[in-house]
């Protein structure tokens, strides 16, 4: 299983003024992302964090040590504040808001997939919401909770600890296993390891107008699909 990557392990460097480190946390290759004051309020990105240029962050957002914003991604704090703590990751296609006077927040290493949306809830330390996932105004998702793909989550649902959760609207199945957790642990390590991967890396380029011989691939890592982890596990 791969280990959750903390903030202390990055090189060490100096606390900056709020607004140098919005600007040295979501640059790439030179590129802002987009990114809105709104009402005198301006989001905070960690200078560990990486928000790529094509997600959007307006007003009152905070983006903690380590967190990944992936493109596409709106997190739109005009009316609720917007909380991504340590270590969590929202994906592209991703949408946080919420009510006036409401916190949405994502606990250490959250891990939000593609398409979902929060608004207004609260994601338990180290939960992962499956793709194009709801979860609804008051909603608690308990710490170490799997939600499936394409479930959701009703206004005032409170989920316990460790649940595998999924349907429309979603109920408990059952508890996670603690093979799951591992496995989802893993997956957010690598979210965390691609938030260095973009800094160090990831810049505009040009398409090629042909595949060139002996293309190389992306670096291969322990992760894989949770079906075949399972599989494999129960050898």
């Amino acid at each position: 299983m791969g280990r959750t990557i903390r903030a202390c392990e990055l090189a060490a460097s100096p606390y900056r003024s709020r607004r140098h480190q919005l600007a040295i946390s979501a640059t790439k290759g030179g590129q802002m992302a987009k990114i809105y004051e709104i009402d005198g309020i301006v989001p905070v990105v960690h200078q560990s964090a990486y928000v790529h240029p094509d997600a959007v962050l307006i007003g009152d957002v905070i983006i903690g040590p380590l967190c990944y914003v992936g493109p596409l991604a709106s997190l739109r704090g005009d009316f609720g504040r917007l909380i991504l703590r340590e270590g969590a990751n929202i994906q592209d296609g991703c949408i946080m808001h919420g009510f006036p006077d409401s916190d949405t927040i994502v606990e250490e290493n959250g891990h939000i997939g593609h398409g979902a949306v929060l608004h207004g809830c609260h994601i338990g330390r180290n939960v992962l919401i499956g793709m194009n996932a709801v979860v609804m105004d008051s909603a608690d998702v308990g710490d170490n909770s799997i939600v499936a793909a394409m479930s959701f989550i009703k206004t005032n649902t409170k989920l316990p600890e460790k649940s595998l959760v999924a349907g429309i609207p979603a109920r408990v199945l059952r508890e996670v296993t603690d093979g799951e957790i591992a496995w989802k642990s893993q997956a957010t390590a690598a979210y965390q390891h691609l938030t260095q991967r973009c800094q160090r890396s990831l810049k505009p380029a040009e398409p090629r107008a042909e595949v060139e011989p002996d293309r190389k691939r992306i670096e291969r890592s322990q992760l894989e699909p949770l079906h075949k982890a399972s599989s494999k596990s129960a050898e």
